[in-house]
Order: C-alpha cells, then sequence, then structure tokens
C-alpha cells in the first residue's frame, strides 16, 4: 500500500464558517504594528478621521469585482480615474498634464523611467540610457532601472543638508541621460532637494526631469495653503516633466493608490503597452498591471472627494503643528541631532556618542527600547558619509501623542544608553566581507544569517540591534543579498 501524502500547512482545508476565517485574521492582526492611533511612524498613515475607514471599505466593496483592464466594457473606471486625476492635476499641474492612476509610487516611478527611456529613444536615439538620481532618491528608482535595463548614475548630496547638489547633478549629466530625478522630499531625511534648479539644468541639457513627490505631492501644497512657506516642486515649475504622488499617503486612500503626472499627452503616451501581434484581444495596457481591481481605484475617488480641499488643508496643519512642537523637543534633547531641515511631515534624528559623532549602536539601541514601549521608529543604517538614524513620518494622529513620544524617548535614551554597545563580531564581520555576494551558496547564507539570529523557523529577535549592526558593517552587495535571502525564508511554505 503507498504512504499516505505528508500533510502540508499550506494544503487546501475543507470548507469553514466565514465568522471563524474572520476571527482568525483578526487573531493574526494582533500580532502586527498598529496602523491608527499614531504609535507607528512608517508605513502607514492616519488621518484620525472617524469614518474614512468604513468609507474607503465600503467604496472599494463596490468596486472589488470589476476588472480595471477594460474601460469600454466598464466605463465607470474611466470616469473615475478622470475625476481622480483631474483632481491631481488641478493641484500639482498646469494646462495640458495628463496622468495615470497606479497601485503605489514604485509603479509611478517605474512608469516615469519607462517613459523617459522610450522618450530618449524615440526623440534623440538614446540606446544605451542613463538615469541621474541623488544618493537620497528612492529605492524604487533603482529598482525601475534594474527593470528596465537603464544605467543608474548615483550623486551625492550635500552631508551636512542632505539635500542634492545641483552642480554636482550638472556634472552628472551626458548625452545619454534620459532622465534626472528630484525628490519632494526625499523619504530617508524629509528635507527637499533644490526642485527648481535641478529641473533647469535638466532643461538646458534637453532631459526630461521627474519630481518624485510620492510622500510631500499630496501634503506639501495643503501646507502652503495654511501659510507656511513650500518650495516650489510640482509641473508649474519649468523643466519639471513628470511627477508621482502617493493618495495612499497624505491623500490618507488604502495602500495601493498612486498618480504619475506628465506635462503632455505626447510624453504620456511612451508609458503605454500596446501589442496587437497575437490571436488573443487587442492588448493595450497604461500601467505595469494589466487586470486589476477597481476598487482601490473607487475608494481613492470616494476619500478625497470626502475629504475635499478644506479638510487636507486641516489635517495638513495637524501635521505641521505635530512637527512644530515634536522637531524643536528633540533638538533641545542633549545627544540628539536631526538631520536637515525637515520639509514637513519627514523627521530624522541621530544619536551621538560621547565624542559627539554618530553612534550607530545607540541609534539601534533606541529604537528597540522604543518598540519595547510600544512605539515603532523606523531604523536607517548608515549610507556612506551620511549617518543612521531613526526616522519618523508623522501624521494627523501624531498630534495627540508628541508628549507621551517625548516622555518614553527620554526613558529609552537612558536605558540606550546604559545598554551594553553592540558591535558586529569580528570574526563573523571578516568572513561575510570576504564573501562573494554572486557565488554565495546557500549553505553560506544560512551560516551568516543564523549567526545573526535570523536562521531557522523561530520568531524573529524581539531586540534587532545585533543583526542590524552587523548588516551595517557589510558591503552593500552582500547585504543586499543577505536581505533577500532572509525575506525569502519568510515566505517559504
Amino acid at each position: 500500500m503507498s504512504p499516505e501524502p505528508a500533510s502540508s500547512p499550506a494544503a487546501l482545508p475543507t470548507g469553514r464558517p466565514a465568522d471563524e476565517l474572520l476571527a482568525e485574521l483578526r487573531g493574526l492582526r494582533a500580532g502586527d504594528a498598529p496602523t491608527r492611533g499614531g504609535r507607528t511612524f512608517a508605513y502607514v498613515y492616519d488621518p484620525g478621521l472617524p469614518g474614512l475607514d468604513d468609507l474607503a471599505a465600503a467604496a472599494y466593496g463596490t468596486y472589488a469585482t470589476v476588472n480595471g483592464l477594460d474601460p469600454t466594457v466598464f466605463p465607470s473606471v474611466a470616469r473615475l480615474e478622470n475625476d481622480l486625476v483631474g483632481a491631481v492635476a488641478a493641484v500639482l499641474g498646469t494646462p495640458g498634464a495628463q496622468g495615470t492612476f497606479t497601485s503605489g509610487g514604485t509603479e509611478s516611478i517605474l512608469l516615469a523611467v519607462k517613459t523617459a527611456r522610450d522618450h530618449a529613444r524615440a526623440v534623440r536615439g538614446v540606446t544605451r540610457p542613463q538615469l541621474v538620481l541623488p544618493s537620497t532618491a528612492h529605492a524604487a528608482f533603482h529598482k525601475a532601472a534594474h527593470y528596465l535595463g537603464v544605467e543608474p548614475v548615483v550623486v551625492p548630496v550635500d552631508p551636512v543638508s542632505f539635500r542634492a547638489v545641483v552642480p554636482a547633478v550638472e556634472a552628472a549629466l551626458t548625452d545619454r541621460t534620459a532622465l534626472v530625478v528630484a525628490s519632494a522630499p526625499s523619504y530617508a531625511h524629509g528635507v527637499m532637494d533644490p526642485v527648481a534648479g535641478i529641473a533647469a539644468t535638466a532643461a538646458t541639457h534637453g532631459v526630461l526631469c521627474h519630481v518624485d513627490a510620492c510622500i510631500g505631492g499630496w501634503f506639501l501644497p495643503f501646507l502652503h495653503r495654511t501659510g507656511r512657506e513650500v518650495e516650489p516642486f510640482d509641473l508649474s515649475v519649468p523643466g519639471v516633466t513628470s511627477l508621482s504622488v502617493d493618495l495612499h499617503k497624505y491623500g490618507y486612500a488604502d495602500k495601493g493608490a498612486s498618480v504619475v503626472l506628465y506635462r503632455d499627452a505626447e510624453l504620456r503616451r511612451h508609458q503605454y503597452f500596446a501589442h496587437a501581434g497575437w490571436p488573443g484581444y487587442p492588448v493595450v495596457n497604461p500601467t505595469a498591471q494589466g487586470t486589476k481591481s477597481a476598487g482601490l481605484l473607487a475608494q481613492a475617488w470616494a476619500v478625497l472627494r470626502h475629504i475635499g480641499e478644506d479638510g487636507y488643508t486641516e489635517l495638513a496643519r495637524r501635521v505641521a503643528d505635530a512637527a512644530g512642537r515634536l522637531v524643536p523637543a528633540l533638538r533641545a534633547v542633549p545627544g540628539l541631532r536631526v538631520l536637515g531641515e525637515p520639509a514637513g511631515s519627514l523627521v530624522a534624528f541621530t544619536v551621538t556618542g560621547a565624542d559627539g559623532a554618530p553612534d550607530l549602536g545607540l541609534v539601534l539601541h533606541l529604537a528597540d527600547e522604543m518598540r519595547e514601549r510600544g512605539w515603532y521608529l523606523q531604523p536607517q543604517l548608515s549610507s556612506g558619509p551620511l549617518p543612521p538614524n531613526l526616522h519618523l513620518t508623522l501624521t494627523p494622529a501624531t498630534g495627540d501623542r508628541v508628549d507621551a513620544l517625548l516622555a518614553d524617548l527620554a526613558e529609552a535614551l537612558k536605558a540606550a544608553r546604559a545598554s551594553e554597545p553592540v558591535a558586529p563580531e569580528p570574526e563573523l564581520a571578516a568572513f561575510a566581507a570576504g564573501l562573494d555576494p554572486d557565488t554565495l551558496g546557500s549553505e553560506e547564507v544560512a551560516a551568516v544569517l543564523a549567526f545573526a539570529g535570523l536562521g531557522g523557523d523561530g520568531p524573529l529577535p524581539t531586540r534587532m540591534a545585533p543583526v542590524l549592526v552587523l548588516l551595517d558593517a557589510l558591503p552593500v552587495r552582500l547585504k543586499e543579498r543577505l536581505l533577500a535571502e532572509f525575506v525569502g525564508s519568510l515566505f517559504r511554505i
């Protein structure tokens, strides 16, 4: 008799009642970081508006089964997208601007790079295109370059202000440059690049310029409406040819909702993919996706129209007020240094040691101490001359939490300074640094991960400082390989 097949936890189970399944999902969520309440300072955007989540869920449900692939079959999809993109263009565009609704900032950036690549090929005959970007530009640009066969040319930023340097950007331009990037603001440090200068330089050289306003695009215009000064960054700036803005950030729509805007339809057409050379239906895809639920479009449409201009202005005021209390308080704490001049909603600060220099171990210990107190502050490792730091994304829900955050931060900082210094094991660091990430075998990867406390099937470490301090010491390519292997291990069945 053949043996019974081994059971698998991923095997399709016997059908279960809906209430049991929903209860299980709620139980799983209980182990995650909270997405509401103002204690998670990365990944989530909490407007603190009662009923908004219910509206988004209801709007999504109304369109969940609608396929956004073909607006000739579902014409309401085109209506919703035109309404939504039109609203974004009214705030960030100029007459003639056109755009597309996408699944998030990464897709918006991917499409902008694809558009620039194809435009450079069609208009200037560029066959080996380059993408010029400051070192603080979002990793999504490197992902787009990797996917699309574009060479990234990275330009260092000013190590004090963390802003891109216009002459350095100009020096990096060649006859192969397809696109130049500026951030409004940069994610890592929350500071504005000199968009006008970068865009003017790009225009002088006949090159397209994309502004990554994924995080600031739906916050900064409303911040300006509160009377605060905001550097111009949108399509009205001469030389800016495209812009990305995430509506699932300070638009407070559910993930994923983003828009990529272009100066005109002629430029946008390079974004589209069309194929009629097969026996199936003619394919025209404005985005990287084909089939997609229209639910995300519908919920973003409903949220924007519900909050409205006055609502977004008030939410921007609440974020700015929170930053106005938090940033001076951080600067007043001995041993903390706010990096650059925050543009309003993102704050990065480092922790210094006895010598006054940024101390990676203290940064990581402080992150762990704050997490034990119920706060998530995002640790960011060092990058060349740019120091390790903790990143905070402020939302309207933060406003009521600033005093509590600062109180816990003071206690956490004391605990961090009293902790044992953390440093990578010299033998392991030396061993790892000698590995070739391109030829690294699975056993070697497993050994390094296990030594770092990330191996096996057990839970993640409760304190990440020992893990992250090792990663910080490794060469970039090796770091990327180990991170990819680690994340891959989380999704093995």
